[in-house]
Order: C-alpha cells, then structure tokens, then sequence
C-alpha cells in the first residue's frame, strides 16, 4: 500500500494489491497518508499457502482490473 501511495505522489502510476481482510487496514493508511480516496485492488485472503498455479490463476484473474487501474489513474 505504502509503496503504491508514494509512487503515486511522486506522478508514477501504480497499483497496490491487498488481500480481502486487509481493506480496512488499506483505507487507514491511504487516510493517514492524506489521499483517502486512494484506489487500490483487493484479492480473496489468503495467498501464502497457494500453489504457483494457483498463484498465477489470481494473477490472470486481477490484470485487467490491474490495467485499468494504471490507465485511469488516481482521479
């Protein structure tokens, strides 16, 4: 999240990812790093005992919404 809000001030287009449980988490610290509406991506909880080839489905599944959050940007 932190990497995604600083490279985004600083006019680089990113796209953080968190996993479902961590949503709160991820609004308080868009909102403690002064952009409250930052935009950010969520995929189902967990991810650490996945499989490459599970890993590599949830990564097909999120790259479009990936791609579009990049060409929209932050507005």
């Amino acid at each position: 999240m932190l990497d995604g809000i600083l490279l985004e001030k600083n006019a680089v287009p990113s796209a953080a990812i968190v996993t479902d449980v961590f949503e709160v988490t991820g609004r308080a610290m868009a909102k403690q790093w002064g952009v409250p509406t930052y935009r950010f991506l969520l995929m189902p909880h967990p991810i650490a005992n996945l499989s490459e080839a599970e890993l590599d489905q949830r990564a097909r599944e999120i790259a479009p919404e990936i791609v579009k959050l990049l060409l929209q940007g932050q507005e």
